[in-house]
C-alpha cells in the first residue's frame, strides 16, 4: 500500500522476484474469490459476507475460492457447498497466482493484495476486481475507523493500479 513519510526513501516492492523465478502463469477462463477474515476479526456480519460471496460466485462464474489463513472452517464450509473449490494455499498468494493457473478475473475483498496482486501479474492480463465492503455489513461494535481503513485500502488501490470497484 501506499506509504508517504516525510524525508524516508521508500522503495515499493514490485516482485520482480517472483515474477524472474515463475513464468506467466495461465489464465483460467473462470474466476477466482480471494477470502478475507473480516467475519472473524468481528469487523463485518457472517450472513452479510457469506450472501455477498454467493453473489459474486454467481456474478463473475467463480470456481475458486482462496481462503485467508485465519478463515473459520464452519465458514468455509458454507463456501464449499456453493460448489466453489476452497483452496488453503500454503504459500503466499502471490507466488501461488503466479504459479499458475489463476482466474482471468480475480474478485478480493479490501486487503492488501489489491495492492500485491496487481504487481506480481503485471503482464498477465489477469483483471484484479475490488469489492466494496457495504456498510450495513459491519458488526453494530465495528468502529468507524475500520470502514476508513478498508475504504482507504481500496480506493489507493484504485488509483495506484486503475482497479475497477464493484458492490457486492
Amino acid at each position: 500500500m501506499p506509504v508517504d513519510l516525510s524525508g524516508v526513501r521508500i522503495i515499493p516492492n514490485d516482485f520482480s522476484w517472483v515474477r524472474a523465478r515463475y513464468p506467466v502463469p495461465q489464465l483460467k477462463t473462470s474466476a477466482d474469490l480471494v477470502g478475507t477474515s473480516l467475519v472473524e476479526s468481528g469487523v463485518v456480519r457472517a450472513d452479510a459476507y457469506v450472501n455477498a460471496v454467493e453473489t459474486l460466485v454467481a456474478r463473475f462464474g467463480a470456481d475458486r475460492y482462496f481462503a485467508h489463513r485465519k478463515e473459520a472452517d464452519w465458514k468455509l464450509d458454507l463456501i464449499a457447498r456453493m460448489g466453489v473449490e476452497v483452496v488453503q494455499p500454503a504459500l503466499p498468494l502471490e507466488i501461488v497466482a503466479r504459479r499458475g493457473p489463476i482466474g482471468r478475473t480475480i474478485v478480493s475483498f479490501p486487503s492488501t493484495v489489491v495492492h500485491t496482486l496487481p504487481a506480481v501479474l503485471a503482464e498477465v492480463g489477469a483483471e484484479v476486481v475490488v469489492c466494496e465492503i457495504a456498510k450495513e455489513w459491519y458488526q453494530p461494535e465495528a468502529t468507524p475507523r475500520a470502514d476508513d481503513f478498508l475504504g482507504r485500502v481500496s480506493s489507493s488501490a484504485r488509483r495506484s493500479y486503475g482497479l475497477a470497484a464493484i458492490a457486492c
